[in-house]
């Protein structure tokens, strides 16, 4: 069965994440395949992907990576990707790989 699946990228600047991107592809297969597939794609469709804003404090300033860190270890990132999902209308917990992009290197293994 077809799922739409993302690879989600940080775009880091200066430790605070500035921005995000996106890109979806449907394929079937696995969980592991997936995981594979979207690792495989990670640095060679990063300009391709499309961008949305970072979430902002009161302040208007940018979450620091350190801050995303600590949700992710709680299982509590998914939150800030509702606009992310709501565009590519993916199910409840869909799947993704989430790629930091450092001061333009993409880090992806």
């Amino acid at each position: 069965m077809q799922e739409t699946i993302l690879n989600i990228y940080l775009i880091i600047e200066n430790g605070l994440i500035i921005s995000y991107r996106a890109i979806s592809y449907s394929i079937e297969g696995t969980d592991d395949k997936k995981i594979s597939f979207l690792k495989s794609r990670a640095k060679e469709n990063f300009n391709s992907a499309e961008e949305f804003d970072a979430p902002q404090n009161k302040k208007q300033l940018f979450m620091p990576y350190s801050k995303f860190s600590r949700l992710e270890s709680q299982g509590m990132q998914f939150q800030l990707f509702e606009n992310i999902f709501n565009k590519y209308q993916v199910p409840q917990n869909p799947l993704i790989c989430v790629t930091p992009v450092v001061d333009g290197i993409v880090l992806s293994d």
